[in-house]
């Protein structure tokens, strides 16, 4: 709102200043400031409302070190940062531009799926929550919306079904290679497979930062950092000059996504102050499932989302911990009689904590690893 009042004031009435809001570095730092804000003002008053309706955390015992002692802290948190990533976009960002549209669509469903998966487990004491089957047809029609919209949208860089991989020439793949037809069969068939990947990553992305959710500051830290890079690499993207630099795909628009990334990582970093270790409140389902789901529609929007197994390794190798000791398990109790395991314990964060190391150097150490892995992610736009 704030970006269309400054066009509207500068055009009319050629008001000084307002021509800053032109400049995308300008919007996004205050997309940033001001999600950041937001999380540290109302973030406090939300969790006393949280206390107050004694929308508290139910723990557990699984004789994890600490885990008792996080018993009734608030949860569904997340409230907080689909506040202040939503406000921000809304005042900072072109609420004309589809890219702005398909983030803030994804912020406010996977957010209700979230908060109805919360409300569940709190408000009726079922800890299942939201079924399973209910989550993923829920996640399924929303990357059903993104891949139809990405296929159909005019406004939406589509000339061809091109991505950006690393380690090849010019950092291009054409989905269209994968095709074993020729002619309008093998456009169907190439439309449809992009369609299936876009869907794929949106669930894969929105399960695996739920899944990483089970330390004071582990997702949204680790989530911090991926969001900061698919920010960088939208800008980058977005600018005719330093996408010819870098030899990766130019997307025209995609300039927006960059500053909708910053008031993400904003209201991350604002959210952190007070889910750290000790917590005051846990995200829930509400943060987790939201967060996933922008990183998963970011990346695909900037066609960045074959570099999300690096860039989102953490996820990833939390998502495998629990597959690899679900199946393994089921496995064993077969073939044995008696169920074995991979791990002390699933996701891998609680292997660690098994094994003794306080919460909060696991924490850090797995933010030390995101970081080295958005690092890598960057570098190897230039390997080729």
């Amino acid at each position: 709102m704030l970006y269309h009042l400054s066009q509207w004031l500068n055009q009319t009435f050629d008001v000084p200043g307002t021509g800053l809001m032109n400049y995308l570095s300008f919007r996004a730092m205050l997309a940033a400031i001001i999600s950041m804000l937001i999380a540290f003002i109302a973030g406090n008053s939300i969790i006393k409302w949280l206390q107050k309706k004694q929308i508290g955390e139910t723990i557990r015992d699984l004789g994890l070190e600490g885990q008792m002692q996080k018993k009734g802290t608030p949860t569904m948190g997340g409230i907080i940062i689909i506040l202040a990533v939503t406000v921000s976009a809304l005042l900072v960002c072109d609420l004309t531009s589809i890219y702005t549209i398909l983030l803030l669509v994804t912020t406010l469903w996977c957010g209700a799926i979230g908060f109805a998966d919360d409300s569940i487990k709190v408000f009726k004491h079922n800890k299942e929550g939201l079924s399973e089957r209910g989550k993923l047809i829920s996640q399924f029609a929303l990357g059903l919306f993104i891949a139809v919209m990405m296929c159909v949208s005019t406004s939406i860089h589509t000339d061809s079904i091109v991505t950006t991989i690393p380690f090849v020439k010019a950092h291009e793949f054409d989905y269209s290679w994968l095709s074993p037809f020729s002619g309008q069969m093998g456009v169907y068939w190439t439309w449809g497979l992009y369609m299936i990947i876009i869907i794929f990553v949106i669930l894969a992305c929105s399960n695996g930062t739920n899944l990483t959710d089970g330390m004071d500051g582990l997702s949204a830290g680790t989530s911090a950092i991926v969001g900061a890079v698919i920010g960088i690499m939208a800008w980058l993207s977005g600018d005719v000059i330093d996408a010819r630099y870098l030899n990766i795909m130019y997307i025209p628009g995609s300039g927006e996504v960059a500053i909708y990334m910053a008031a993400f990582v904003g209201s991350l970093i604002g959210f952190l102050w007070y889910n750290t270790f000790p917590a005051r409140v846990f995200m829930g389902d509400t943060g987790s499932l939201t967060i996933g789901g922008v990183i998963g529609v970011s990346a695909i929007l900037i066609r960045k989302e074959l570099l999300l197994p690096v860039l989102c390794g953490i996820f990833l190798v939390e998502s495998l911990s629990v597959l690899i000791q679900r199946y393994y398990f089921k496995y064993t109790r077969k073939k044995y009689g008696e169920g074995r395991r991979v791990f002390l314990m699933a996701p891998i964060h609680h292997h660690f904590q098994r094994k003794g190391i306080p919460e909060p150097r696991i924490v850090s150490h797995f933010w030390i690893v995101g970081i080295i892995l958005a690092v890598s992610t960057l570098a190897i736009l230039k390997i080729r």
